[in-house]
């Protein structure tokens, strides 16, 4: 575990690494899933206190890069930042872990969708793609939000090189340190009106979701399907999310 995860209280099993829990995840599920919906649920990726801890990072300014208030932007409500390099262990174990069993799903679609983009199978390969685009700033982020609170829809694209897929990890407790921010999906298929999905989260559990574009299989072939998501109104209490973008940005 990272030095930045508190030490577990007496008498209380350490969690697996991070490797060793990302490989022990059902992969073929979350393929599945991918496939069919656009977004799966990792349950149980993070463990209470290591969620607590990175929720906690959130008031060391010298963490992150940037903070953006949404409000501002017309985003929403609510807030970020980026994480500066060097990443937060856990958060860095997180990208790394998590891009290979991705990058065959990212590579197949793409495949389907007759897009000539393919992923190298390891993600600081793909970083090495960034920077040479000038891509070069990390893209992990923590989100806050209190009552009133939301995330508009939107898709999380940072230049020329975007990972298709994407992962928001809630950290706080669903019911006891907040109620309402359910995270949401949308798709709009051609010529159709745009299918809402509510993704129900406990505390440690992953979203894993399409950032831009997804294949579905019509009647006529293969036809893509554009995604974007967010989280709707915070009616009591506050919420914290991690987000892991495996692109980074200019």
């Amino acid at each position: 575990m990272s030095a930045e995860i508190r030490t577990l209280p007496r008498g209380r099993r350490v969690a697996p690494r991070i490797a060793d829990r990302v490989k022990a995840l059902d992969w073929e599920r979350l393929s599945h899933d991918l496939d069919a919906q656009g977004s799966a649920v990792a349950e149980h990726l993070l463990a209470a206190d290591e969620c607590e801890a990175l929720a906690a990072l959130y008031a060391d300014e010298r963490r992150f890069r940037s903070r953006v208030v949404m409000g501002r932007h017309g985003f929403g409500r609510g807030e970020y930042q980026y994480f500066a390099y060097p990443l937060p262990e856990i958060v860095a174990g997180l990208r790394t872990a998590l891009y290979p069993g991705l990058a065959p799903i990212a590579n197949r679609w793409n495949t389907q969708m007759r897009v000539d983009t393919r992923y190298p199978p390891t993600h600081p390969e793909f970083l090495a793609r960034c920077r040479e685009a000038g891509q070069d700033r990390p893209t992990p982020l923590l989100l806050q939000y209190g009552a009133g609170d939301y995330n508009c829809l939107h898709q999380d694209l940072y230049g020329e090189h975007v990972f298709p897929l994407q992962v928001a990890i809630l950290l706080s407790r669903p019911g006891a340190d907040f109620t309402g921010g359910e995270f949401v999906m949308t798709e709009q298929r051609p010529r159709m009106q745009s299918r809402p999905e509510v993704v129900p989260l406990n505390q440690g559990d992953a979203a894993i979701f399409a950032v831009h574009h997804r294949p579905v299989q019509g009647t006529r072939g293969v036809y893509r399907v554009n995604l974007r998501h967010g989280v709707s109104r915070v009616r009591s209490g506050h919420r914290h999310t991690l987000g892991v973008i495996f692109h980074d940005s200019k």
